[in-house]
């Protein structure tokens, strides 16, 4: 089957071809790409690998695959073009916007703490009916009905797939789009970007299937991945497995515009949104807003949800160091000081480096273990900082 890399990386970044080419040859890598641009310059695009080990279908330039929770970042940049254009205020209410939100405990939620993770919504008890997550409106009545979790604002647990509602609801409720629509026009016109929040089941694109990580015998669980499969009634089990059947590989299931896992892409296609973010250009947001984007706004010893220390900028990830708390492998995310993105389930990212004008991004079919990043996207990262002369990421994230 084929597996040959292809694409171009500049000599610069060798280390960054050389190891994606150990992924392939050492750590179980399937079909896979990697992308970087400094500047504004793509000096790394590469991919290969199989699409589909159950056709021997290789995975071509133009490949995309569910990238999970990088669909997180996409929509909270829909929410902050609306709060850059002063339509969206992080401090109002979401009743504001939203009023039927505002019951059950949630009365005094903030649009800030919906990208924080605060709103308390990280799960829903009952079941989600079957095929519910394509149902918008739906899943939007069960936003407003159900009881938080806690007192808004006093936590945050990260809401695994409910941020694409919390979030998306208030951008359609600004904007009068859909969120996919919404982001199409504003975000993936404008940047060329191939990603797509609901794939239109008539968009002709060559789709990865996902393959499921498959635990080894030596692997230690995780905190969240016991509660997952030991308490029925825990908010890790129902956030993560409470999805009224959704199947993340059928093109029906794919055409729902799930915010806060469901977009399709490749490395290349989440670069270009990050680029001009990277560039700090003014395509997409003010240079206020950026730095906003950049800056932590919630952090924790230990998430609600993963159960694990992290630390988030309004609706992205921030670099999370947790390697000296011997919480087992892909417990981290190591990125640089200034940089803001959003890893995928299996250990997929995209991210922005306004510090250095990086945009970078991987994405691959073959789920690897861990809540955040494993060794095939943490070992790309690296080789791409240090190339651009950064020092060490010993502090818990890249300084030069």
């Amino acid at each position: 089957m084929p597996s040959k890399v292809q694409g171009k990386s500049d000599p610069k970044f060798a280390a960054v071809r050389e190891e994606f080419e150990r992924n392939f040859a050492e750590r179980g890598e399937v079909g896979a790409s990697v992308c970087l641009s400094v500047n504004g310059e793509t000096l790394v695009d590469l991919w290969g690998g199989v699409a589909d080990p159950e056709t021997g279908d290789a995975w071509q330039e133009n490949t995309i695959s569910i990238v999970f929770s990088c669909s997180k970042a996409a929509t909270a940049l829909c929410a902050h073009i609306l709060i850059d254009r002063g339509e969206l205020k992080p401090g109002a209410l979401v009743a504001e916007y939203w009023p039927e939100f505002a019951r059950n405990g949630k009365e005094q939620t903030t649009v800030q703490m919906m990208l924080n993770h605060e709103s308390a919504l990280p799960a829903l008890r009952e079941p989600v009916k079957p095929g519910g997550f394509a149902d918008w409106d739906y899943m939007i009545q069960r936003m407003a009905d159900e009881e938080a979790f806690w007192e808004p604002g006093t936590r945050n647990g990260y809401h695994m797939i409910n941020f694409g509602w919390t979030v998306g609801e208030l951008v359609r409720r600004v904007s009068g789009k859909s969120l996919g629509t919404f982001f199409r026009d504003e975000v993936a016109s404008k940047t060329g970007a191939k990603f797509w929040l609901g794939l239109p089941e008539s968009e002709d694109v060559h789709i990865a299937p996902i393959r499921m990580y498959e635990p080894k015998p030596d692997d230690v669980p995780s905190e969240f991945t016991v509660k997952l499969m030991t308490d029925p009634e825990s908010i890790q089990h129902k956030s993560f497995l409470n999805t009224g059947g959704w199947d993340f590989n059928d093109r029906k299931g794919q055409a729902a515009e799930i915010g806060g896992g469901g977009g399709l892409s490749n490395a290349r296609g989440q670069v270009a949104m990050y680029t001009p973010l990277a560039c700090n250009d003014g395509t997409l947001v003010s240079s206020d807003r950026l730095a906003n984007m950049t800056m932590v706004s919630t952090a924790t010893q230990k998430d609600a949800t993963l159960l694990i220390p992290t630390r988030f900028a309004s609706g992205f990830m921030k670099s999370m160091d947790n390697r000296a708390l011997n919480l087992g492998p892909g417990t981290s995310a190591i990125i640089g000081d200034k940089a803001f993105g959003h890893v995928g389930a299996g250990g997929s990212i995209g991210f922005a480096d306004p510090e250095c004008g990086l945009a970078f991004s991987y994405t691959m079919n073959q789920m690897g273990g861990g809540l955040l990043l494993n060794d095939r996207c943490q070992s790309l990262i690296d080789a791409a900082y240090r190339a651009i002369g950064y020092r060490t990421n010993a502090p818990g994230a890249w300084i030069q």
